[in-house]
C-alpha cells in the first residue's frame, strides 16, 4: 500500500486550548513537526514523504486558522487529501469558555479575533469558524482542567498506543553549574561532591572523557560507591517510566565547571543506558570553556 508508513497528525482547535503544547509533545516523539504550514504547500509535503527514499513517515502540523482565506484554503485542501486516500488523522483541542477566558486573562494577551472585543467575542467567533473541523476531527481532547503533562499523558495515550513498544529516548547533557542549570530536563543530578580533577595541576587542561581524568576518578572510592547505586537508581526509573509509557527523558549531569566531573559521569550514563537498550544522546554543554 502507497500509504502504509505514512503517518500524518493535523493538531488544530481553539486559540488558548493548548494547540503549540501539543505539537512540542509530537516533535519530542520524533514527528517532523511544522506550525502554519501555507495550505498550498501541503499536497506538496505529504507527496514528498510517500516517495521511495524519503526519511520522514511521521507528520505532525500544527494549523491555527484565523484568517477567512487560510480557513477556506485549508478546508479544500484537506478535503482533497481525505478524498485521495491519505492517511489524516485530526487531533482538535477544545476548552470550556470559562477556562479559555481564564487563560487569556492569565497571560494577559488579546484573543486574535477579537483584539478590539471582550475575549468571549472572539472564542465564539472562532468555534463557529471551526465547527466543520471539530466534526472531522478523529480525536477532541478537552483541555479545561488539564496541565502541560497532563496534556502530554493524553496524546501519547490516544496517539501512540500502537508504539508502547517503543524505547525511551534518552537525552543526557553534563553542565557546569556556574554558568547556569539548562532549562529543558527533567532530572538534575548534582555531583559536585566527588573529587574535582580541576584542582590537579595536570588533569585540569583535560577534560572528563580522559583516560587520566577517568582513572583519578575512579581511584575513589567514593567515585565507584555513587556509580553504582546512580545505576541502580537508574534501572529503577527507566523500568518505571517504561510501565507509565514515556518516550522521551532528558537527565542532567552537573558539576562546577561542566569539564570534568560531570563529562566523566554523563559517558559512564550513557554506556549503561546503551547497554539496556535505550537510544541516547550526549551533549556536553560547557566542556570547551575555561575554568579558572
Amino acid at each position: 500500500m502507497r500509504f502504509k508508513n505514512l503517518r500524518v497528525v493535523v493538531i488544530s482547535g481553539l486559540s488558548g486550548a493548548g494547540r503549540s503544547s501539543a505539537l512540542k509533545c509530537f516533535e519530542d516523539l520524533g514527528f517532523f513537526c511544522i506550525d502554519n504550514l501555507p495550505p498550498q504547500l501541503l499536497p506538496k509535503l505529504v507527496e514528498l514523504c510517500t516517495q521511495s527514499g524519503s526519511e520522514i513517515s511521521k507528520i505532525a502540523l500544527g494549523i491555527d486558522i484565523r484568517e477567512r482565506g487560510f480557513f477556506r484554503d485549508f478546508e479544500n485542501v484537506l478535503n482533497d487529501l481525505i478524498k485521495s486516500g491519505y492517511p489524516i488523522e485530526i487531533a482538535y483541542l477544545d476548552a470550556r469558555d470559562e477556562a479559555l477566558v481564564r487563560r487569556f486573562s492569565e497571560t494577559r494577551r488579546p484573543h486574535p479575533l477579537a483584539k478590539e472585543m471582550p475575549v468571549i467575542d472572539g472564542i465564539r467567533l472562532e468555534r463557529e469558524r471551526l465547527r466543520w473541523l471539530r466534526e472531522k476531527a478523529t480525536l477532541i481532547i478537552d483541555t479545561s482542567d488539564f496541565n502541560i503533562h497532563q496534556l502530554k499523558n493524553e496524546i501519547y495515550r490516544h496517539f501512540f498506543e500502537a508504539e508502547r513498544d517503543k524505547k525511551i529516548i534518552v537525552n543526557i547533557v553534563s553542565f557546569g553549574f556556574k554558568y547556569g542549570v539548562p532549562y529543558d530536563i527533567d532530572m538534575l543530578f548534582d555531583i559536585r561532591f566527588l573529587p574535582n580533577p580541576n584542582f590537579v595541576s595536570h588533569l585540569k587542561p583535560l577534560s572528563g572523557g580522559d583516560k587520566d581524568v577517568s582513572e583519578y576518578l575512579l581511584s575513589s572510592p567514593q567515585t565507584k560507591l555513587f556509580l553504582e547505586r546512580f545505576f541502580q537508581f537508574v534501572d529503577f526509573l527507566m523500568s518505571q517510566y517504561e510501565q507509565e509509557g514515556r518516550y522521551y527523558l532528558s537527565i542532567g549531569i552537573g558539576c562546577t565547571g561542566g569539564r570534568h566531573r560531570s563529562v566523566f559521569i554523563a559517558e559512564s550514563l550513557e554506556r549503561h543506558i546503551r547497554d539496556m537498550g535505550y537510544e541516547t544522546t550526549l551533549r556536553h554543554r560547557d566542556i570547551e570553556k575555561v575554568n579558572v
